[in-house]
């Protein structure tokens, strides 16, 4: 029992040594941690010089990788040009204004009292869309350039680029860089399948800032450019500016569907009404642009007014409910040889109804020089059809006003959001009117003071301030007498729906631009 007694006491003993043993074990261990982290933490804290912590830089977290890979894929596509342009300048100041509603992202603003030639640098942006080194751009971008200049992100090469076509009609143009490699490029897609909503990039150079990407979502489609049959835009609120004329609008696919033209906008910056040609236009006149250097368009030789396929008045009395009447046919023209007369409402353009001025011009501008159209038509209620030959559209209207605003001759920029133009005897002729002096009113742009003293489209300018003007050089030369704050008065002679000629005053004072 005794034995017994003292072996389990030993075995106390050992269990307690042990124990001991490894309580200061983990002490030693716990006081070594504390040093070493005590150390680091004023190692730190000295570094710092002032007791803060110094801040680590995080391992970088992907945040939304859509965005960024389709301007990882496009950015070295786009390409940022840079144009010179000599300009013969007339002596004493002069201010060139915009003459259309849509601010394109070139409106060239300079003062200078010296006369003679000067270089006129501008900017813009375009897409590589082949690898040889096709390059689509606007044709405002490159209009009258006697140099051009393309760069391309990180190659720090100046490229020398060559015009191969332009359209002024959409505003488009194709120049060609030489490169001793192939170009990355970018892949156009089908317009057709854009929707109001859907989310957009634009890539350019705004204000010179080469690969510059903003986000934002198609705003609206299919509007028009009023005066310009064939420009009919995206719009979209992504931010674009002065400088990313001619770059990519690009989807969620990763496929060019415009390129960014124009913008709408009271300061020449983005005020989130931006608009962007259609990539299926861009398509068929780049490939015309590559094939021949210019495009061809079909017409018949007819002209209309878009206005008279919403007056559900005239569409009863000529028979349908719709159509586009015939307001003229050019002398000669494959619409007069097929028996098209003045007044006649045509329905259908190749069995498609035709609600819009578009829905009429568009098949028939796509349909190759030669070729047939059948058209259906109405005439004193009586119902028409028709096949007629596609004829050359700029041989059948050389000088159409269409053709005249894209022209710096022969139109008057716009002042006071009134556009005009010579009254022609041509132009009197078609739209039906006695030839007498003065300027006709092509266009009045809204909320603008032209619109705000009412005049109207078709109004004919035949004094200034009680001064006669006879033609364009002799009102220029009193609407550049008038002075801010100061009144004017304009005699007008108008046309009424009995076409019965009205003389109207119209008055106001001078805003301050």
């Amino acid at each position: 029992m005794g034995m017994q007694f003292r072996e389990l006491a030993d075995w106390v003993r050992r269990r307690k040594f042990f124990a001991g043993v490894l309580v200061m074990f983990t002490l030693a261990i716990g006081i070594l941690i504390g040093t070493l982290i005590s150390g680091r933490a004023m190692a730190t804290r000295s570094q710092a010089g002032n007791g803060a912590a110094l801040l680590a830089i995080p391992d970088p977290v992907s945040l939304s990788g859509t965005f960024s890979a389709i301007a990882g894929k496009l950015e070295p596509t786009v390409v940022n040009i840079s144009t010179t342009q000599v300009i013969d300048r007339p002596k004493g100041k002069q201010k060139r204004k915009p003459g259309d509603p849509f601010d394109d992202f070139f409106d060239r603003f300079f003062d200078n009292q010296d006369e003679g030639p000067a270089a006129e640098r501008s900017l813009g942006s375009g897409v590589v869309v082949d690898a040889k080194g096709y390059i689509l751009t606007n044709n405002h971008v490159v209009d009258q350039a006697t140099k051009i200049e393309v760069t391309i992100d990180k190659d720090p090469r100046h490229y020398m680029a060559k015009v191969i076509g332009t359209d002024t009609l959409t505003d488009l143009a194709v120049i060609k860089i030489d490169s001793d490699h192939a170009l990355p490029i970018a892949k156009l897609g089908n317009s057709n399948g854009v929707q109001v909503g859907d989310w957009v990039l634009a890539i350019g150079s705004p204000f010179g800032l080469q690969a510059t990407v903003t986000a934002g979502i198609v705003s609206a489609k299919d509007r028009p450019n009023p005066g310009f049959q064939f420009q009919k835009f995206i719009q979209t609120d992504a931010a674009i500016n002065p400088g990313n004329s001619g770059g990519p609008l690009v989807s969620m696919a990763g496929e060019v569907i415009g390129i960014n033209t124009a913008i709408y906008t009271g300061g020449r910056g983005f005020e989130g009404v931006g608009f962007a040609l259609p990539s299926n236009t861009v398509i068929s006149v780049y490939n015309q642009l590559v094939t021949s250097g210019k495009v061809t368009r079909g017409s018949i030789g007819i002209s209309f007014s878009e206005e008279n396929s919403s007056n559900p008045v005239l569409l009863r009395e000529l028979g349908a409910a719709y159509g586009i009447v015939v307001q003229g046919v050019e002398n000669g023209s494959p619409a007069e040889k097929a028996g098209l007369k003045p007044g006649d409402l045509i329905t259908d353009v190749n069995g498609h109804p035709v609600h819009t001025g578009s829905d009429l011009v568009d098949p028939i501008a796509d349909t190759p020089v030669g070729q047939n159209v059948q058209l259906k038509y109405m005439r004193n209620k009586e119902a028409h059809e028709v096949s007629v030959v596609v004829a050359d559209r700029s041989k059948l209207f050389p000088n159409t006003s269409e053709e005249l605003e894209t022209s710096p001759e022969g139109i008057e920029p716009a002042e006071f959001g009134l556009h005009v133009e010579d009254l022609t005897p041509e132009l009197a002729r078609k739209l039906g009117i006695n030839k007498q002096a003065g300027v006709i009113v092509s266009e009045v742009e809204p909320a603008s003071f032209a619109e705000d003293i009412e005049f109207s489209r078709g109004d004919i300018i035949v004094e200034v301030n009680h001064v006669p003007v006879a033609n364009l050089n002799e009102y220029r030369r009193e609407v550049a007498r008038l002075k801010p704050g100061q009144d004017v008065l304009f005699k007008v002679i108008r046309h009424d729906a009995n076409d019965r000629e009205l003389t109207v005053f119209l008055a106001g004072a001078v805003p301050n631009e």
